[in-house]
């Protein structure tokens, strides 16, 4: 056997607190002073994101667009927002043509 004390107890639990907010609609500034890698398991646990931009989109989510298009999400900038949405949550602009 190993030397190694995994406690699967406390790996479990850290789980279910990772992913109790999973479907949320979260709230936030993209402004450069959150990590990139916030935004992207954010949305890697099921939550959508509405962030304020405030300075230049392609620079400020040049950290993490690329991923969350490639893990199947979607981003879609709307009046001073950028909305980001999980893989399997469309985001629906049917509506903005009329």
């Amino acid at each position: 056997m190993s030397d190694w004390d995994l406690d699967l107890r406390d790996a479990e639990e850290q789980m279910d607190e990772a992913f109790a907010d999973a479907g949320d609609v979260v709230l936030g500034v993209l402004d450069g002073s959150t990590d990139p890698e916030t935004w992207i398991r954010t949305v890697d646990y099921g939550n959508t994101l509405v962030l304020s931009v405030e300075g230049d989109l392609n620079q400020l989510a040049a950290g993490f667009a690329r991923e969350i298009k490639d893990m199947g999400g979607e981003l879609m900038h709307f009046r001073g927002f950028l909305i980001v949405s999980p893989p399997g949550t469309g985001i629906d602009t049917d509506r903005l043509n009329r």
